[in-house]
């Protein structure tokens, strides 16, 4: 595939546009605002670099570079390992349901895409998390998994982003702002991730998981986590 090809792809699996349904969620986002952890620009940047250089970049960003890998393979096994060790690491019941809707219905929208007949490598039934749908779209779309995990970092921030002007409110010339001042820390969370061994994954964020947990029962809400 060409390399303007591979640029249109990438842009297209991190477009907010792609019908997985990442707009309804928050990441716990909403509870952070709620409590008055974050509660403005500067204030929501720390809480989003925090997140870059630690679950990001330590967690999340470092199994899907190892999903990457393992689809490119087509290491089935692997990735049935690593969508187990994905699952068990939500520290809520939203984050779960969130990962697996997410991940369902980008394994759907490939299937019925021209490109998307590898994504039948995964076993019908069985939950898929986000991060292993990705690496299947990564296959699927002839994508460098490093491309795919920065395209996924990408879609993560803007979506925090998003969240932040419906719901903190935050104007739009702020939210480019904030994207603008975060921008090197998603490109060294990306570099982190990809290049992270195994043995150093972890998924240590105590605050953000009882931010997550505390969504689940919080009275008023516009999203789902």
């Amino acid at each position: 595939m060409s390399g303007t090809a591979t640029r249109l792809q990438l842009l297209r699996l991190a477009s907010p546009g792609l019908p997985i349904g990442g707009y309804s969620y928050s990441q716990g986002m909403e509870t952070a605002l709620d409590l008055g952890l974050v509660h403005d620009e500067a204030t929501a940047r720390h809480w989003l670099a925090d997140l870059l250089a630690g679950p990001m970049a330590q967690f999340d960003g470092a199994v899907l570079a190892a999903c990457c890998r393992a689809a490119a393979s087509g290491d089935v096994a692997a990735l049935q390992r690593l969508n187990a060790q994905l699952l068990a690491s939500r520290d809520s019941r939203e984050q779960v349901l969130e990962s697996t809707q997410m991940g369902y219905s980008l394994r759907q929208l490939l299937l019925g895409l021209p490109e998307g007949g590898d994504a039948a490598l995964w076993p019908a039934g069985e939950a898929l998390s986000l991060p292993v749908a990705w690496a299947l779209a990564a296959r699927c779309l002839q994508l460098p998994g490093e491309q795919a995990l920065e395209a996924w970092l990408w879609g993560w921030l803007e979506n925090q982003i998003m969240v932040l002007m419906k719901a903190m409110p935050m104007g739009q010339s702020a939210g480019q702002r904030l994207i603008s001042s975060l921008l090197p820390e998603l490109a060294t969370a990306a570099a982190r991730a990809w290049q992270l061994p195994e043995d150093d994954i972890s998924n240590f964020a105590p605050l953000y998981a009882w931010v997550a947990q505390k969504h689940e029962t919080q009275y008023s809400r516009l999203f789902r986590s």
